[in-house]
């Protein structure tokens, strides 16, 4: 484990993100994964982070967990989306010294890192770089997606834009209104009792997909609570790890 920092993509409003990367056990893959942890744009929880790198380093993976800015140090979009950028270039640059393949670089989030990585996705080409910020592929876990006041998680949503944001930026950080072709393909999961990020997150980003011919692999389970990350009766970690395997064999 060793901590790397962001790079600094133009137009950029000060982004250095810490990066703590996690070395994959044999046999090693050449594959990485970004990680945005959860925490509802005010925290970032450990299970979703570390605990995240840790089966996928286990699983050969090179792993990174994105120490992102947050709305409760007074932060506000698109200072999130510039982090997580910000790491993709990181990992990028230094992709052939840590042997990582530079088209095999996935960001993976849950809850409001979902969103974070769900933005990424779909907002990449927004700034000017020297290397490409494009993610091969992405792994949303119980995102919150849509800012639409009947299924949005709205502590995620002030943490993000404030109190106060214009109807422009709320619909600027709603995702499944602007996946397009370029979009990468993703895997999905979510939990039919899921209270606080509603189900209807996952099914609005895997239609948006579906509409621009993006392949997808969606799974909604019927039982567990929110932010269960690797915590679950159900094996989505394993069914994940197969589907990345898959993307490049």
């Amino acid at each position: 484990m060793k901590i790397i920092y962001g790079e600094l993509p133009s137009g950029q409003t000060n982004p250095n993100p810490e990066i703590t990367y996690y070395e994959p056990s044999s046999p090693v893959t050449d594959i990485a994964v970004i990680i945005f942890p959860g925490g509802g744009y005010g925290g970032l929880a450990r299970h979703e982070g570390q605990g995240y790198a840790e089966f996928l380093s286990k699983a050969g993976m090179h792993a990174f967990v994105v120490q992102y800015r947050l709305g409760s140090a007074g932060h506000r979009h698109p200072a999130m989306l510039e982090d997580a950028l910000s790491a993709i270039a990181a990992v990028r640059t230094q992709a052939s010294d840590l042997g990582i393949h530079p088209a095999k670089i996935g960001i993976m989030g849950s809850s409001a890192g979902g969103h974070l990585a769900a933005h990424t996705l779909i907002a990449w080409h927004q700034y000017a770089s020297n290397i490409s910020l494009r993610p091969d592929f992405g792994i949303l876990c119980y995102p919150v997606i849509t800012s639409n006041p009947s299924h949005t998680h709205k502590g995620s949503m002030q943490n993000l834009l404030g109190k106060t944001p214009t109807q422009e930026q709320i619909e600027e950080v709603s995702c499944e209104k602007r996946v397009s072709e370029e979009t990468s393909p993703c895997f999905l999961w979510h939990t039919y009792e899921d209270q606080a990020v509603p189900m209807e997150n996952s099914l609005l980003f895997a239609q948006a997909l579906r509409e621009q011919g993006v392949p997808f692999e969606l799974h909604i389970y019927p039982h567990g609570k929110h932010g269960l990350g690797l915590d679950t009766d159900f094996d989505w970690g394993s069914r994940c790890i197969q589907w990345i395997k898959g993307l490049f064999t």
